[in-house]
């Protein structure tokens, strides 16, 4: 279940108390006429079970309820009603499936900006791969893999295609490939001031690597995993179960890939840089493939729901 929270103007209120009320799927619905002071208006309180909560919230965005008040939607952990019982039984489908778009746009604008801390927590993830792949150690790639924010701005990609939002496709384009070309940059320096200091030298990246040579060798697989992981991580996505990104984070190369282009270009080593970027465009097209694709499957999914 979900919880909306809505500010409603007083000459408003009949009609949004009206729709909620006939929307399969509420419950507990409150009125507190003028509660509100900015904007001031009256509060008005209802559950809603998730599958029926984005058709709501589209028919209160229809009746311009966000310009004129406000729509708040808060995750209800537990709720102990027979009325939210009844009414998760008559709402259409099941709330796993649901995709609250609204919010699927919200959170993926803003892991997709290109801000400090994104670029941040890119380059000490390129970093730690680095080390990984002078030291040969399969630890510290998976370690690099999880920390890694890229998934944020590739979802905000799909989102935008299926959407229709050229805004947010260019936005969130230019954070991911911005951020890996700093990051990259970055790296690059890195590895040369531990060159400087002797802890790295051009053997480790001309040697024999058996953990790790694979980031350079791109093939076929290396799109298919990244297809499957694209597909995973939307859904974590859209059920709000973010707990799956960190498996879709540790099962693709794409900061492995960047770390290991930027080390070879240090070292001069222009194959293994240019078999590392193919890699990590491969692993940014399968991810981008596969999320447009399930985000625009689940739609005409829901789409079918919502009309049986």
């Amino acid at each position: 279940m979900l919880h909306l929270r809505l500010i409603t103007p007083a000459e408003q209120t009949d009609s949004v108390v009206r729709l909620i009320e006939g929307t399969v799927g509420t419950a507990h619905l409150v009125v507190v006429p003028g509660a509100a002071r900015n904007p001031a208006g009256d509060m008005v309180m209802c559950d809603v079970a998730r599958e029926a909560a984005d058709g709501l919230i589209g028919e209160l965005q229809s009746v311009g309820l966000d310009a004129t008040g406000s729509i708040a939607v808060e995750n209800i952990d537990l709720s102990l009603s027979k009325r939210a019982d009844k009414a998760e039984e008559e709402a259409p489908g099941e709330g796993v499936d649901a995709v609250l778009w609204e919010h699927l746009t919200d959170v993926t604008h803003e892991e997709s900006t290109l801000s400090v801390t994104y670029v941040a927590f890119l380059t000490v993830a390129t970093m730690l791969a680095a080390c990984g792949v002078m030291l040969d150690n399969a630890i510290l790639i998976v370690g690099a893999m999880a920390v890694g924010p890229e998934f944020g701005p590739l979802a905000g990609i799909c989102t935008a295609l299926v959407q229709r939002t050229p805004n947010l496709v260019w936005r969130s384009l230019w954070a991911l490939l911005a951020g890996f070309a700093l990051a990259m940059l970055l790296t690059a320096g890195f590895g040369w001031l531990m060159d400087l200091f002797g802890l790295f030298n051009m053997s480790m990246i001309e040697g024999a690597r058996p953990n790790t040579a694979f980031i350079w060798q791109p093939d076929w697989m290396s799109f298919v995993v990244a297809f499957l992981a694209g597909i995973a991580g939307t859904l974590s996505l859209t059920s709000a179960k973010s707990g799956a990104l960190i498996g879709v984070a540790i099962s693709v190369t794409t900061v492995p890939a960047a770390a290991n282009a930027a080390m070879a270009f240090t070292y001069a080593d222009y194959a293994q840089t240019w078999g590392s970027t193919v890699q990590l465009l491969a692993n940014l097209g399968g991810i981008i493939v596969a999320g447009t694709l399930t985000l625009l499957a689940q739609k005409w999914f829901w789409a079918r729901q919502r009309r049986g």
